[in-house]
């Protein structure tokens, strides 16, 4: 909310610099997020009275005026504004004077010039040469009522500062100047001036017929009918001013005078054209297949769930929110009918989002307005109608008031000793009573340090015991709260040495080439079903957007996502990873502080490689990212966890380029190319290469262990077997480590595949080397050695014998001839 502090200091005006008066109000829990002057500095600028003004002799476009700013003499001024005529009054600046700072950053002086060779004696300022406005379509035009050589400062009270408090939803109360007044003078002592209603004198006795159809809607409706108003009278500067200031600019006396008591009392009101209105008021919720013409000149469409205000022909108003464009008053307009509401805020609260705007009634509404003085606004409001669009002829009605449905203030009780518990000093139960005393709030004994209040009708939001907790802390004053250190005991918690921290998995995919993203929880459903295989994903109750509706079991349809956004972009090369949480459905989780019950909730990682293996270097042959690329980073990630990758099917990934990632007899992770029917579908020039593992299988590790170096060399043997071409080099390595000893064998390495050509239409199929169609050879190379003695010939030649019996026992294998 924004406002000057003129404005404020006219209900309550501590002793306070504006910097202290600033400090006070954030630390009062009203956070003051902006000080702005209203203008800035300059100096030497008063009122002038144009008394001449003829045309330049040798311009066409310049006139020499003769203004008068209290000086005695007469200035001659020359000026290019085409609205420099005699009579008005406006900013001069003479000489001497000091203007704002222009583009080089320095003020602007004002010396005794030459225009066309006739002297001028100062210059004619419009509102952007002041710095007030972009305006400077012409000079700017004062009040007639403000004396010659006045200070411009002074007479449009420039010297003032602009706040700007960022409020939480539970301060509806300070949604006004009078509000935020009401919260100074509790928090200074300062007197409080309270604003004042007298009744306007009723010169007629008519009434709008007004019937209340959804008391759960509206509690209170008030109105009263004005007649032979002048609706082209103008606005009072000093009201555009306040107004503008508050960020709200001037439309019509009727709009502003609303505007001015919404932010002056935080009413929001509503002003009628009598005449269009057809019969009376019905306030009741929409029909379906209605609609509205709003003031913003949009049509919405209405349902049973949004509050209106209609007569006997159409709906004329969204109730809370915004008036309809049928009912607007106009230049036209002479009888109105002026409407102050209570309307509940659950009936409001949500309806303008679902028309993708918002308003400043709106805002009120569904945080809580006064419902007891609707009467004293509407006064306010008539008493300002009469003043500014007042006619000889014009009269007012009665106030018809209906009250259908009022909200009625719970006791909220509270303890003392929770209190100084809470907020952590001693406290007494008469100083809890002071400082609640001050809000207004009235609080009575209601036991052996118990206080109870009723709140009053403008606080909706003092319904439990912290509230009133929260109140006594704000009075007592946040930086007056003792600096407390926690007692408790201290256990520091160290990571295992068989673990690593999520921070050196990202660290490590940062080195592979990758980049962490941060995407939502909250996913499409279509991902959940193509690239998880969840038919039955879990559901938000309230999503915030309809395609992020479900909870997410895997992070490769956001990863794939980030990869359309950046593909779209026009990125040829993609290395994208994410380490988040996924959402399962499981009977047996229990819950607790950390948990949910009935859900699993695992970290995972996930990464994705898309485009060139290396970035564009003339060193290197251009080469897309392939599956094997992507197992190496998973290997380096693993490192040296002894995993294996096993041919597995995937929902997201190819059928026939898939594998499972397993460690210790336990599928961690799948790895593979995205399927190509989903490649397909999001319109990717290339597959990408996915992976996602479990976080707490990839943060295990071994615990480092000391062996010296074996002073006996190793040796080398070279096997070719032939296999069938289903065979994989897996099932290959696990034969021949179950042949031979763990501490004989110490490593098996895949060297060399050779495989016949293919056999053309129309060709017998031939034996090539000794390889049929369908066969594959595979050519390991085994490291055999021994740390206490070197191998014999004999030893070495039992070792390559066992192998190759156990590869042609598990996998059919013969040696290559």
């Amino acid at each position: 909310m924004q406002f000057p502090e003129s404005w404020l200091r006219s209900f309550c005006n501590p002793p306070l610099s504006t910097a202290e008066l600033a400090d006070t109000l954030t630390m009062a829990g009203l956070e003051v997020e902006e000080l702005r002057p209203v203008a800035p500095p300059f100096s030497g600028v008063v009122v002038g009275e144009i008394k001449e003004a003829v045309q330049h002799p040798d311009a066409d476009r310049l006139r020499v005026c003769q203004v008068d700013v209290g000086q005695g003499a007469l200035l001659n001024i020359v000026c290019g504004a085409p609205n420099a005529r005699v009579g008005i009054k406006v900013p001069c600046a003479v000489v001497g004077a000091s203007l704002p700072p222009g583009a080089d950053g320095k003020p602007f002086a004002i010396k005794v010039g030459k225009l066309r060779g006739v002297e001028s004696h100062g210059m004619l300022c419009s509102a952007r040469e002041l710095g007030l406005s972009e305006d400077h379509g012409g000079l700017l035009e004062l009040d007639a009522r403000l004396p010659v050589g006045q200070s411009v400062r002074e007479a449009l009270l420039l010297d003032d500062t602009l706040f700007t408090l960022k409020l939480t939803p539970n301060l509806a109360h300070c949604l006004s100047v009078y509000g935020i007044a009401r919260e100074l003078s509790a928090l200074t002592g300062a007197p409080l001036q309270h604003p004042a209603f007298a009744a306007n004198t009723v010169g007629h006795s008519d009434r709008l017929p007004v019937r209340i159809s959804a008391p759960d809607l509206c509690g209170r409706f008030s109105g009263r009918i004005v007649r032979n108003v002048n609706t082209a009278a103008p606005t009072p500067q000093w009201m555009v001013d306040r107004l503008a200031r508050c960020g709200q600019r001037s439309v019509s006396p009727l709009v502003d005078i609303s505007n001015y008591v919404m932010f002056e009392l935080g009413r929001p009101s509503h002003i009628f054209d009598l005449d269009k209105i057809h019969g009376g008021l019905d306030v009741r919720w929409a029909r379906e297949g209605e609609s509205l013409k709003l003031l913003n000149g949009n049509t919405v469409a209405l349902d049973g769930s949004v509050g209106v205000i209609a007569d006997d022909h159409q709906v004329e108003s969204l109730a809370g929110i915004m008036g309809g464009d049928a009912t607007a008053v106009s230049d036209d307009t002479r009888h109105i009918y002026i409407e102050a509401a209570f309307w509940w805020p659950r009936a409001v609260a949500g309806r303008s989002r679902r028309f993708n705007f918002s308003t400043d009634a709106g805002h009120r509404f569904e945080r809580g307005v006064d419902p007891e003085l609707t009467v004293e606004h509407i006064e306010r409001i008539t008493q300002l109608v009469l003043e500014i669009c007042g006619t000889p002829d014009t009269s007012c009605g009665p106030i018809d008031d209906h009250r259908v449905n009022m909200p009625t203030p719970q006791p909220v009780t509270l303890r003392v000793a929770r209190a100084a518990k809470v907020i952590g000093m001693p406290l007494s139960a008469e100083r809890c009573s002071q400082a609640l005393e001050r809000l207004g709030l009235a609080p009575a004994p209601a036991g052996e340090g118990v206080l109870a209040v009723t709140p009053p009708s403008y606080r909706f939001d003092l319904q439990i015991e912290e509230d009133l907790i929260e109140e006594v802390a704000r009075m007592v004053g946040y930086n007056q709260l003792p600096t407390t250190p926690p007692l408790a005991p201290i256990t520091p918690k160290l990571a295992r040495e068989a673990s690593r921290s999520a921070f050196a998995v990202r660290r490590l995919l940062a080195q592979l080439g990758y980049q962490e993203t941060i995407n939502f929880s909250f996913v499409e459903e279509r991902w959940e079903r193509e690239l998880a295989g969840n038919a039955e994903p879990i559901r938000l109750l309230n999503p915030i957007a309809s395609q992020m509706s479900v909870m997410r079991s895997s992070l490769l349809g956001s990863l794939l996502q980030v990869l359309k956004f950046n593909t779209d972009r026009r990125a040829d090369r993609v290395r994208v990873f994410e380490v988040g949480r996924v959402f399962l459905r499981n009977p047996a989780a229990v819950g607790s502080d950390s948990t949910v019950e009935g859900f699993d909730q695992p970290m995972r990682v996930a990464g994705l490689a898309y485009g060139g293996a290396s970035s564009l270097q003339w060193g290197i042959k251009d080469a897309g990212v392939d599956f094997f690329d992507v197992k190496g980073d998973v290997e380096a990630l693993l490192a040296p966890l002894p995993v294996r990758f096993e041919a597995a099917e995937h929902p997201a990934l190819h059928p026939g380029r898939c594998a499972q990632v397993v460690f210790d007899g336990q599928v961690i992770g799948h790895l593979g190319e995205l399927h190509p029917r989903w490649r397909q579908a999001w319109d990717l020039a290339h597959a990408p290469v996915l992976f996602e593992l479990d976080l707490a299988a990839v943060l295990r590790r071994t615990v480092p262990v000391f062996a010296p170096v074996s002073k006996h060399q190793p040796v080398q043997r070279d096997l070719a077997v032939v296999v069938a071409e289903s065979v994989t080099y897996g099932q290959v390595v696990a034969a021949v480590e179950s042949a031979l000893d763990r501490q004989l064998l110490k490593s098996v390495v895949l060297f060399d595949v050779f495989r016949p050509k293919p056999v053309r239409a129309g060709e017998a199929p031939a034996v090539s080397g000794g390889i049929a169609p369908g066969e594959k050879s595979l050519a390991l190379r085994l490291t055999l050695g021994r740390d206490d003695a070197t191998l014999t010939d004999a030893e070495i030649e039992a070792a390559c014998q066992a192998a190759l019996q156990a590869l042609q026992h598990q996998v059919a294998a013969r040696l290559r001839a």
